[in-house]
């Protein structure tokens, strides 16, 4: 898991957080979405990437990610609006536990393309052991 810290900006009238491609994301971005009103108790993404890399912050309220590479997990907090979660390809992703006023912003490196996504996590442990091979 690697959280990226981006630089705030701020003085007597707020805080401006810049994020830019080859500056402080380390891909180009092509697809930018974002999920708000998610109801109590609703877990969202089931899934993992072949080839797509992602940067998920929080900018309001927060929620929780869980992180599954096929040997370890690991549960993320996001709660900052200047903190992104990077994650690669190949790992399984659990968003869950948004508050109600919670926006998760995602920024992608590819456009949605359905066959990119393991949506399976029984197919995402044998889609890792054959990576491994």
């Amino acid at each position: 898991m690697k959280k990226i810290q981006f630089q705030q900006h701020g003085d007597s009238r707020g805080q401006l957080v810049a994020i830019e491609e080859e500056i402080n994301i380390p891909f180009n971005v092509k697809r930018v979405y974002f999920m708000y009103d998610t109801g109590p108790g609703v877990h969202r993404g089931f899934h993992a990437h072949k080839s797509l890399q992602q940067i998920l912050f929080c900018v309001h309220g927060s929620c929780k990610i869980l992180l599954d590479d096929g040997e370890s997990r690991e549960i993320a907090i996001l709660d900052k609006p200047y903190e992104g979660l990077y994650i690669e390809n190949d790992i399984w992703r659990e968003m869950y536990d948004f508050t109600s006023d919670a926006v998760l912003m995602v920024l992608a490196s590819e456009h949605y393309n359905e066959e990119d996504y393991i949506r399976d996590y029984d197919e995402f442990i044998k889609y890792k052991r054959l990576e491994k091979s």
